[in-house]
């Protein structure tokens, strides 16, 4: 017998199909976003973006955001998950930096 469970209405939300969900915590973490430029001209070499996720258990999740014609929407790509102590270029300070500051 499944046990009947009274949701706040914060986290209920309508679906596609116009049913009742429950939206729920799959993983918290932290993230950071990385853009791709073009080394001589500093300007953006793509307009793809990388997500990297990291779960509070320190599992890294990477994928690749491919805009689409519709401003509003975008690709979403699993990408493979690169090497740990990888850096990334700060432009604000204009030096690397370590990806997840602990």
């Amino acid at each position: 017998m499944v046990k009947r469970v009274d949701f706040p209405e914060t986290v209920l939300t309508e679906g596609k199909k116009k049913k009742l969900e429950v939206r729920s915590l799959d993983h918290r973490g932290r993230y950071v976003m990385c853009k791709y430029l073009d080394p001589r001209t500093m300007k953006l070499a793509d307009a793809k973006r990388k997500l990297t996720l990291k779960d509070e258990e320190g599992v890294v999740f990477e994928y690749f955001i491919i805009p689409l014609k519709d401003p509003k929407r975008a690709l979403l790509i699993s990408a493979d998950t690169e090497e740990k102590d990888r850096q990334v270029w700060n432009q604000k300070v204009g030096k690397a930096e370590e990806m997840w500051r602990d």
